[in-house]
């Protein structure tokens, strides 16, 4: 097929023309020529990623690009479901990163070298799907690292934060990368070759114990891209910090490919394997469901929010690929094809609405300088296009109709409902627990989202940078307006993504002993329900919605003598934004309920007048919701690593004569290691 290898050509091309464009071009014209060569890019891998999954397939080697082994690239369905995500998600965003450089000059985003990093970031979001062996996948992804790094630490000048969370993101992306290195070498010294092909063909001869070595590895360190409890510590670190348009690309497009790599090798390269690897991944995806969507809850931070939001997404996502895994080791091949069929498509979904959700809060950013939901409100009045679209995307955050994450989410629930006939004890007790994290996930977004769009928008405003604010520039709305163009037809017709998806699920599946999708398996989004069919759902809110307008209308003509009149106040005054509900205190009946798992810290500081003990000057209250996980698991880590870096300094006194026996005997231990294993 000459589509796929063409757009992907195009693609780099455009590429490498936006890296140069970034590195010489002056201030005045760097922006637009690096946005627009970007949305190039984000064109043609789009392009290249509809070809394939509407059945073309395409693989060649690339001899001289790599030393030694070369370079391997094959194109699927499931590589282009991921890339055709990627390119629409690169495309509005690069349009909306061209208003956005305007209004932030060189020192950040704008300067040369994000601009140099952000196409060499898009093009990696494209070629890791199409890579099609060991060292292929491995230099892509450590690419991917590496420029999105680079764009994490655009603003480092502007605030010391971003130096930290930088830090965060380098530490934890760089150990997932030595945990994929260790897993795809052994994987490939067992199964004689390092191109996928080689792989398949070798994994019936690989013992039982090296292959589920492979699969924690690997799953552990995808599971980290992805940003699943507990390997997610960078996520609500780097997606905040990061401009808005990065942070839209990693959380829409960079942490799918950590779902790609879960499902390529632990369904497609390894065929499969026994249940304790999916209960291993249900495990991670519903911890991480749960915990992050409550973590968003008592978030005040607007980005910090969407970050969390990110990491119970993906939990619910890695959810289903765990319950098809389960489904297929039991025999059920189209219980599993329907959990991955639904995972796969909430990685659609997310994109779409994750992405419109970042570009509207670094709309909200740039017109405001704050991130901080308890110092905004009022903005919808004064920026009404970017309040709508917001009000789109976390439509579709909250799973409900008419929004585009409610045809995923209902799908995951029905694959986890009809997966209880499946005989076995762990069905029975593993199956109610998904049904109940999805159920309280959804319903916990929907309170996450509430207060975001309530109090960040319909609000007064509580501070003087939300009450100047004004509406972002032509083509910052243009960005967000694609995005929510796709969330409304992801929303309204499901169905067209059917063919592909079952094309995308067909591909995930094994030629083995147990396939993913059996051959008649076909997801039909359109045929879900006849009652859920969503042009049903919308046609009836509407007429809903009318009725509802139309009766409080009526009602209000009715009292409109009586509403002019004044009313005694009891000497009160009118309100004022300071009795208005903020984020922190919509989220402190959440925090009560869940007190034990949140944990959070309360301080209250009295200080007593001069004169006498009995009178109070002032109190201050604090109250912080730290990650629990983060503060049991890392910290004593980074505290054990300090010490021992203090305790190693006492190794660097200064003496020669020390340094030279540091050498001899290191040289010794090495001879003995090499002697031993000799």
């Amino acid at each position: 097929m000459s589509a796929v290898p063409a757009a992907l050509a195009t693609a780099t091309a455009l590429a490498g023309a936006g890296a140069s464009a970034g590195l010489v071009l002056p201030q005045q014209v760097r922006g637009w020529v690096v946005g627009v060569l970007t949305t190039g890019v984000g064109v043609a891998g789009g392009t290249a990623g509809v070809a394939a999954l509407g059945g073309g397939r395409w693989s060649a080697p690339v001899p001289g690009l790599l030393p030694l082994a070369g370079a391997h690239f094959a194109v699927d369905a499931l590589s282009g479901l991921f890339m055709a995500v990627a390119g629409a998600v690169v495309a509005a965003v690069a349009v909306y990163g061209i208003g956005y450089v305007a209004g932030h000059g060189s020192h950040g985003f704008g300067s040369h070298g994000a601009q140099t990093a952000l196409p060499l970031f898009a093009l990696t979001l494209i070629l890791v799907p199409a890579a099609a062996s060991v060292s292929t996948f491995l230099l892509l992804w450590e690419l991917m690292a590496l420029t999105s790094l680079l764009l994490v630490l655009a603003e480092h000048r502007a605030r010391p934060s971003v130096r930290e969370a930088g830090l965060w993101y380098a530490v934890m992306t760089h150990l997932g990368l030595v945990l994929l290195l260790v897993g795809l070498s052994v994987y490939a010294a067992q199964a004689g070759g390092e191109t996928f092909a080689a792989l398949r063909a070798g994994t019936a001869g690989i013992s039982p114990t090296v292959r589920g070595l492979v699969f924690v590895l690997t799953a552990v360190a995808f599971t980290s891209k992805a940003g699943l409890v507990p390997l997610h510590a960078w996520l609500p670190r780097a997606h905040p910090e990061a401009p808005s348009p990065v942070s839209a690309l990693m959380s829409a497009a960079m942490v799918n490919l950590g779902i790609y790599g879960l499902v390529r090798v632990g369904f497609d390269l390894l065929g499969g394997g026994p249940a304790w690897w999916w209960l291993l991944v249900m495990a991670m995806g519903g911890l991480s469901a749960v915990y992050g969507i409550l973590q968003a809850a008592m978030a005040s931070d607007l980005k910090r929010l969407l970050a969390y939001s990110t990491s119970e997404n993906m939990g619910l996502v890695v959810l289903g690929v765990g319950a098809a895994g389960l489904f297929a080791h039991a025999g059920n091949a189209p219980l599993a094809g329907l959990a991955l069929a639904a995972a796969l498509l909430h990685v659609v979904n997310h994109a779409a609405f994750k992405a419109l959700l970042f570009t509207a809060a670094g709309s909200v950013l740039r017109a405001t300088g704050e991130r901080n939901l308890d110092l905004l409100g009022g903005l919808r009045a004064r920026m009404p296009v970017t309040a709508g679209l917001f009000a789109v995307g976390a439509l579709g955050a909250v799973a409900l109709p008419p929004g585009n994450g409610f045809i995923s989410e209902w799908l995951l629930l029905q694959s986890m409902i009809h997966g209880l006939t499946v005989p076995g004890v762990t069905t029975a007790i593993v199956l109610p627990l998904a049904v109940a994290v999805i159920a309280l996930s959804a319903g916990l977004a929907a309170a996450v989202f509430v207060k975001a769009l309530g109090v960040g928008f319909f609000a007064r405003p509580r501070g003087e940078p939300a009450a100047a604010a004004r509406e972002s520039p032509l083509l910052m709305r243009v960005g967000m307006g694609l995005l929510a163009a796709l969330c409304v037809a992801l929303a309204l017709v499901p169905g067209l993504l059917g063919e592909g998806l079952d094309r995308a699920v067909a591909a995930a599946g094994h030629t083995g002993t147990r396939p993913v999708s059996g051959g008649g398996l076909h997801v039909r989004l359109d045929e879900v329900s006849a009652t859920l069919s969503p042009l049903w759902v919308v046609a009836a809110l509407t007429v809903a919605l009318g009725a509802v307008t139309a009766t409080a209308g009526w009602a209000g003509r009715r009292r409109q003598r009586r509403t002019q009149a004044r009313l005694w106040d009891c000497g009160g005054g009118a309100p004022t934004p300071r009795m208005a509900y903020t984020a922190t205190s919509f989220a402190e009946p959440l925090q009560r309920v869940f007190d034990d798992v949140l944990a959070p810290e309360q301080d209250v500081d009295v200080t007593p007048v001069r004169e006498s003990a009995y009178l109070v000057q002032r109190v201050n209250f604090r109250n912080r919701v730290p990650d629990r996980i983060e503060h049991r698991l890392y910290r004593p880590v980074l505290d054990l690593l300090a010490t021992a870096g203090q305790s190693a300094r006492r190794l660097a006194g200064g003496s020669v004569h020390a340094y030279l026996g540091y050498g001899f005997f290191g040289l010794v231990a090495l001879l003995v290691v090499l002697v031993v294993g000799w």
